[in-house]
């Protein structure tokens, strides 16, 4: 379904579907290779809008890209899943139109059923935690923060599950990870979340921008058993980012990602409820965002990014 820019289904009948997310549509171009492809959908408290947010996909996607450059030229040792953003032969070319800079062709590999949670800033659930516990994901910390404070010390990871679809991912202890993933993959996985989230940071703050958290996930390249970077990295979809210049700890902090699609939610008493249909004016603004972080990002604007 697509109209206004914005593409909230896809449908293609030349490759076999796999699987079907919050955003992402997967299917299999060959035994070794996936497709991606993101769709315009956007979630929130892990429920999917009604409605879509323009050029999300395409932002999305070459969004992600760019962060994998940047972060291979940055974290030595890095291996990613991605392989191109051309579109698989046999695809048809009015279908390739649809999915034409908002699909990756990616390895295909073993995900590990565990989210890598990073967090640089206490905001959030985190923020929540503090208040009531004085910890984030049980870890104590200093007293006296205030909301959006730097963590002390810096980053500190904190994992999840990976819940199906439609249901909610549980904080676990980097001990439970292990269990789940075995030692040696956890405290690879662990060593290489901070690492990212690290030289993340440093990039976006040269841009302007602060990344709070994030969440990686990785897969395992079993021929070579190597952890790898895999899904989408660093997006306005998957991190809490703000602007470096408007950034005062002790209050919520204006964003360039789907928070505002969240408070809106939240003041209107439709947090976590089905079928929520989102107002124009708050899918635009979302989508200026977006389009924003992207700029500051990858140095190009996304209509520029799409000729190029």
């Amino acid at each position: 379904m697509a109209s206004n820019n914005v593409l909230t289904e896809v449908t293609l009948t030349s490759l076999p579907k796999l699987a079907t997310g919050k955003v992402r549509d997967l299917y299999e171009v060959d035994d070794k290779t996936l497709l991606f492809i993101t769709t315009d959908r956007i979630s929130a408290y892990d429920v999917v809008m009604k409605n879509g947010v323009p050029n999300k996909g395409a932002l999305l996607t070459l969004q992600s890209v760019h962060w994998f450059k940047v972060l291979s030229e940055r974290v030595p040792g890095l291996k990613t899943h991605f392989l191109t953003t051309d579109v698989p032969a046999g695809v048809s070319p009015d279908e390739a139109k649809v999915i034409r800079n908002r699909s990756m062709q990616v390895r295909k590999l073993k995900v590990f059923p565990i989210e890598a949670i990073v967090r640089g800033y206490i905001t959030g659930s985190a923020w929540k935690e503090y208040k009531a516990h004085g910890s984030v994901h049980g870890y104590p910390l200093a007293a006296g923060l205030r909301e959006c404070d730097a963590i002390p010390g810096g980053p500190i990871y904190t994992p999840s599950t990976k819940a199906p679809l439609g249901q909610h991912d549980e904080n676990i202890s980097r001990e439970q990870a292990a269990t789940i993933v075995g030692e040696k993959y956890a405290s690879r996985i662990e060593e290489l979340a901070l690492k990212i989230f690290r030289a993340g940071q440093e990039y976006a703050s040269e841009r302007g921008i602060i990344i709070a958290d994030t969440k990686f996930e990785f897969a395992l390249d079993e021929a070579a058993d190597e952890v790898v970077l895999v899904d989408e990295v660093l997006t306005s979809d998957s991190s809490r980012m703000w602007p470096k210049d408007k950034y005062e700890p002790g209050r919520d902090q204006e964003s360039f990602d789907k928070q505002f699609l969240r408070n809106w939610l939240t003041e209107n008493g439709l947090k976590g409820k089905e079928g929520v249909e989102v107002p124009e004016d708050v899918l635009k603004a979302t989508a200026e965002r977006y389009g924003e972080v992207f700029r500051r990002l990858t140095g190009k604007a996304l209509e520029e990014a799409l000729q190029g």
